[in-house]
């Protein structure tokens, strides 16, 4: 848990909100650069600790190893988490050392102590972030959980969209049935859940659909996994030619905002499963425990007493104890509750919800810097992802020291 004490400066240098794996990759690079800014930087999330949503979410969906390689994690030095794991090759998992979750989390929690970043964490969330323009001069008011506040030279954004993609046909639901029967993967604890002979309707292609399923089949339940279009199998979420200048040219070189969010579309395509999530539940279909239902839309689902009913755009009428929604997450500045103020005093272009930020992921003339699935327009397809971190502490790190 943190370690910060709990009188805080009226006035700080830097405030980064959020304490996931933007951040700590943003302030481990920045701290590289410039050791004096430690004791400047204060870091804002509820949990209290170092990538703890993060942590929660992998132990909770019971994830085995993240999907991308060892060279990916938030300490500067890329080398860093091979020779943590050392004396556990086997938490590297092939065919391109993915690392194992528990490895991960005990390799995070050692670069929090090596930099001494426990003691830069406020156990507490920002409700309110407004811009102050005072004689030329500009900080922020960050309003706190607890009712204080506290004004800051420069903000970093760093928190990922906690808002989940919500179906249409969800929407028009009556909340009639118990809430723990239609869930976004997000609120899902496989951990606390026995599921013996439920059938449960999974929507959606990505990999959190695949964690689900699995997690489901080993309770005893019987799977329906549903997507708008076909099941695809992808080693990464976007390609690896993402991260280096082998796309990136064509991106940074469009200058028309719009075709370049056509291109993040293109590159992620809406999720895709591991080859080896895809082998075991190819088994389990071949076991009739779970059935691919491919190109179908769900659109409409109706309570009845202690099951859903559940009507697909191909005609077809099914019965299900649970749905799942593994739909993912919106991103949208407009929507986004600490950019409002944002939007108003410093307006800057929007394209389908991504903000046209400057090159150093600035948001218009302001001192509050992005990261995360937000600079997509800047930082390419993989700006959500730990290899955005580092690309977006490229961006940023110059700007702050």
């Amino acid at each position: 848990m943190s370690d910060f004490p709990l009188d805080l400066p009226k006035f700080i240098d830097l405030a980064v909100i959020g304490a996931g794996p933007q951040a700590l990759t943003l302030v481990t690079h920045l701290l590289q650069k410039k050791k004096s800014l430690h004791r400047k930087i204060l870091v804002f999330d509820a949990s209290g600790a170092w990538m703890s949503r993060w942590h929660h979410q992998f132990a909770a969906l019971e994830i085995p190893h993240l999907r991308s390689p060892a060279v990916h994690h938030p300490d500067p030095d890329a080398y860093a988490l091979r020779r943590f794991a050392e004396l556990r090759p086997q938490e590297l998992y092939p065919p391109y050392s993915l690392p194992g979750t528990a490895l991960f989390k005990e390799f995070c929690q050692d670069v929090v102590k090596r930099w001494q970043l426990q003691s830069r964490l406020v156990p507490l969330n920002v409700e309110k972030l407004e811009p102050i323009i005072d004689h030329s001069r500009q900080c922020f008011l960050l309003s706190l959980k607890d009712g204080r506040s506290l004004l800051a030279q420069r903000v970093v954004l760093a928190a990922g969209s906690h808002q989940p993609n919500i179906p249409e046909w969800v929407k028009e639901i009556p909340a009639n049935f118990p809430k723990n029967r239609l869930c976004h993967a997000n609120q899902i604890d496989l951990r606390t859940l026995s599921l013996k002979n439920e059938r449960i309707l999974i929507v959606g292609g990505g990999l959190t659909s695949g964690h689900l399923a699995l997690g489901a089949l080993a309770r005893g339940a019987k799977v329906v996994l549903t997507h708008r279009r076909q099941f695809r199998e992808k080693l990464f979420d976007s390609d690896p030619g993402w991260l280096g200048p082998k796309y990136l040219k064509a991106f940074w070189n469009e200058p028309h905002w719009g075709d370049r969010w056509e291109m993040i579309q293109q590159a992620r395509d809406g999720g895709s499963l591991t080859m080896a999530v895809m082998t075991q539940l190819r088994r389990a279909n071949h076991r009739q425990q779970l059935r691919f239902q491919e190109c179908c839309r769900v659109v409409q689902a109706q309570w009845q007493e202690n099951y859903w009913q559940v009507e697909c755009d191909n005609g077809t009428t099914q019965e299900f104890d649970r749905i799942w929604l593994a739909t993912g997450t919106r991103l949208n500045a407009e929507t986004e509750p600490l950019l409002s103020s944002m939007n108003k005093v410093f307006p800057i272009p929007l394209v389908n919800g991504l903000p046209v930020l400057e090159q150093d992921l600035r948001w218009g003339k302001s001192n509050l810097f992005l990261m995360g699935g937000l600079t997509a327009l800047r930082v390419g397809p993989a700006a959500r992802n730990l290899s955005g971190g580092r690309m977006a502490s490229r961006c940023i790190v110059p700007a702050l020291t």
